[in-house]
């Protein structure tokens, strides 16, 4: 193995307000002086964060870099159990284990049965934009009163969960969310864990008394080549599906939905060819996608990349982010065009960790974001872009308000 090419360390904050704001020159920066970049996470361990395409890409297919820690527990400490029961969930297992819940739960979430629920997200688009139009307002939080609750509405039907709880999801999620890389919310983050272990297993109890017609009651119930889940796998299957099932479709609208009103050349084209809302919500990923940064990779050996050795059990991140505005794999990376032709974005990753619920976001994404500009043409930004604020966290990228006018 080569040495080390000597390089000046840079000091990247990743949870600074500034950076969250404006994240994108940084990750240029990064990109051309220090692409495999070592830091320290606020809980004291150092990691490495990938920004280029081809190194993002090669780290998430390689099976050197696995999703579970390499000692019990996140750093090799134990866990909480009500964290220990929700851990061994479908973004943490590795290859084996991974495909083997994947198998479980993906007829689930095929393109075409996903497909078949476009009828009743229309339904939910709908309705919302009907409470908005019926309030005699005319500005509203995109967020707030649309961009949340449409996921939320469609994965708490999808798997059976009563909808007045989805205020308790929205809670939990933003707090786990923002949570996960920083120290400070630590006791936060418990007693919310917690909680929703809680009610997970008061759900799943009387699910499994009292069967019904859907996804909670199909995972208890599957059986696939003698193979079943384990209640711990259960848990912690619905959790991710819950938190996942709309993260990723909140952010896509709202980010979706703020690049098209910076970019109004690009509003009035999708406005006038609602056609090119497939390739606009891909367009949407590649240029400011809703996962910021993948979950951890840890190296299973030692491993030189770019210069820089990487040894085993160190902990590496991918800059999604960075990696779909990287100018060795796209043309024009800063410029959103919703009729780009070539975009392998990886915005929900690659290999075997790829995200399940893809079709399902996309849909989402396709009909909320054609729906807005049907029913209110006019919508528009309500406030100054430089006073939006950004969530704070490593993972997802979204807006925690976006008022808007019509």
């Amino acid at each position: 193995m080569s040495m080390r090419k000597s390089r000046a360390a840079t000091k990247v904050d990743f949870l600074d307000h500034s950076f969250i704001q404006q994240p994108f020159p940084v990750y240029a920066m990064l990109r051309e002086n220090e692409p495999v970049h070592r830091f320290l996470l606020p809980g004291g361990h150092y990691a490495w964060m990938v920004s280029r395409y081809e190194d993002a890409v090669k780290i998430l297919q390689d099976e050197r870099f696995v999703t579970s820690p390499p000692h019990h527990g996140q750093m090799g400490e134990k866990q909480p159990p009500h964290m220990e029961i929700i851990s061994h969930n479908l973004l943490s297992v590795d290859p084996e284990d991974h495909r083997r819940l994947r198998r479980l739960i993906q007829k689930a979430f095929t393109p075409r049965m996903i497909e078949q629920l476009r009828g009743r997200i229309e339904q939910v688009s709908e309705g919302l934009l009907d409470k908005v139009l019926a309030s005699g307002k005319h500005d509203f939080d995109l967020i707030e009163e649309y961009a949340f609750p449409l996921p939320i509405i469609v994965i708490c039907e999808m798997l059976g969960v009563p909808l007045q709880d989805q205020e308790k999801f929205r809670t939990w999620s933003n707090t786990i969310m923002e949570g996960v890389s920083n120290p400070q919310m630590n006791q936060e983050m418990d007693e919310v864990m917690k909680a929703f272990v809680e009610y997970l297993q008061e759900l799943i109890a009387d699910r499994r008394k009292h069967l019904k017609e859907d996804l909670i009651s199909d995972l208890i119930s599957v059986e696939e080549q003698g193979d079943k889940l384990t209640e711990q796998e259960l848990y912690a299957l619905v959790f991710v599906l819950i938190i996942a099932g709309h993260e990723t479709t909140v952010n896509l609208i709202g980010n979706g939905m703020l690049a098209l009103m910076e970019h109004p050349e690009q509003k009035r084209l999708l406005m006038e060819n609602p056609d090119l809302i497939q390739s606009a919500v891909e367009e949407v990923l590649r240029f400011n996608g809703p996962a910021e940064v993948s979950n951890i990779r840890w190296a299973t050996e030692d491993v030189e990349m770019d210069g820089r050795f990487i040894r085993q059990g160190d902990m590496m991140l991918v800059a999604l982010s960075s990696a779909n505005r990287d100018s060795r794999q796209f043309y024009e990376p800063d410029t959103f065009d919703i009729t780009r032709k070539v975009n392998n974005h990886i915005a929900f990753g690659k290999g075997v960790h790829y995200c399940l619920g893809a079709p399902l976001a996309r849909l989402e994404g396709e009909i909320a974001i054609n729906d807005l500009f049907r029913r209110l043409p006019n919508i528009r930004l309500n406030t100054d872009p430089q006073l939006l604020e950004w969530r704070p966290g490593m993972i997802i990228r979204g807006l925690k308000a976006f008022p808007v006018a019509f």
